[in-house]
């Protein structure tokens, strides 16, 4: 569960515009997608409700990297994945993983879930042993280092080239933290815009997703035809 904050009066109002349903439904001027935009925090007002500054700072230099901006569609922060990460971690993820053991971190993947963790120890542990290794290798930690470095480091944790038993952790391998770090942040970019990520729906309206939308059953069979209608999310508000 997230933790409690102040609703203004302006956010409660655009919340109840965002929800609803019809299509044009505008409210001075406020399409229900744009007030969703104006729903959604900045990046640069958010406070945390699970990461430290320097653990935030992390996150948002990774997720800056695993999908940059300018490409073909909206980068990870335009699109708030380092929020919907955060308040994930805050709430009760993880509370169904079996953690009573025993485990074995060599297993084949097919036999599930090896690591005596929780995602949120997974993140804790992962960041301190990346910014270590950074400080050791540049003598910076992860987020103080430039593009093509950062690049550089998420490449040596996709490909287990960092040893996190150097740094202490005899357990998580740089290859699961990267793996949990970058199936979170594709999470967040397409998920729905109620969960935190996928601002303004952008990454729906990028790859041409309907969303939630009740029914798009005559558009299924027009094969090499672009879809004309803009998502929808579960909340109701409209791309």
């Amino acid at each position: 569960m997230l933790l409690n904050r102040p609703t203004s009066r302006r956010k409660f109002l655009l919340s109840s515009l965002i929800a609803l349903p019809a299509i044009g439904v505008t409210i001075k001027g406020l399409s229900a997608a744009q007030a969703a935009e104006m729903v959604a925090p900045n990046l640069e007002d958010y406070r945390p409700s699970f990461f430290d500054a320097g653990q935030w700072a992390f996150i948002m230099a990774a997720c800056d990297r695993l999908i940059p901006a300018g490409g073909r569609g909206p980068g990870a922060l335009e699109t708030n994945v380092p929020v919907f990460i955060d308040q994930q971690l805050a709430s009760d993820l993880g509370s169904e993983i079996y953690l009573e053991g025993p485990f074995d971190t060599n297993a084949p993947a097919e036999m599930g879930y090896q690591i005596p963790y929780r995602p949120q120890e997974i993140y804790q542990i992962g960041i301190r042993c990346v910014d270590a290794f950074c400080q050791a290798q540049h003598q910076r930690n992860f987020a103080a280092l430039d593009a093509a470095t950062r690049d550089t480091v998420l490449k040596q944790l996709q490909q287990g080239e960092v040893n996190f038993k150097t740094f202490g952790e005899d357990v998580l391998k740089a290859k699961q933290f990267f793996g949990e770090v970058l199936n979170h942040t594709r999470q967040g970019y397409l998920s729905d815009p109620i969960y935190g990520g996928n601002k303004g729906m952008k990454a729906w309206i990028a790859i041409g997703f309907p969303g939630a939308r009740a029914s798009y059953v005559e558009w299924v069979t027009q094969h090499n035809v672009k879809y004309p209608l803009g998502p929808v999310s579960i909340s109701g508000e409209r791309g």
